[in-house]
């Protein structure tokens, strides 16, 4: 994990990053990682939603 935030601030919470996925060029680490990144969006809109 990366390091505390020691100041205790909130930190800016960001859905969608500007970042570019090359299916073509994806491995099966890609694929999951896309897979898992997909799994985890649904499960926060689903804690947002409640």
């Amino acid at each position: 994990m990366g390091k505390r935030n020691e100041s205790n601030e909130q930190l800016p919470l960001a859905k969608a990053e500007n970042v570019e996925f090359a299916a073509e060029r994806a491995d099966a680490d890609d694929l999951e990682a896309l897979q898992r990144s997909e799994e985890a969006d649904r499960r926060a809109q689903q804690y947002e939603g409640t």
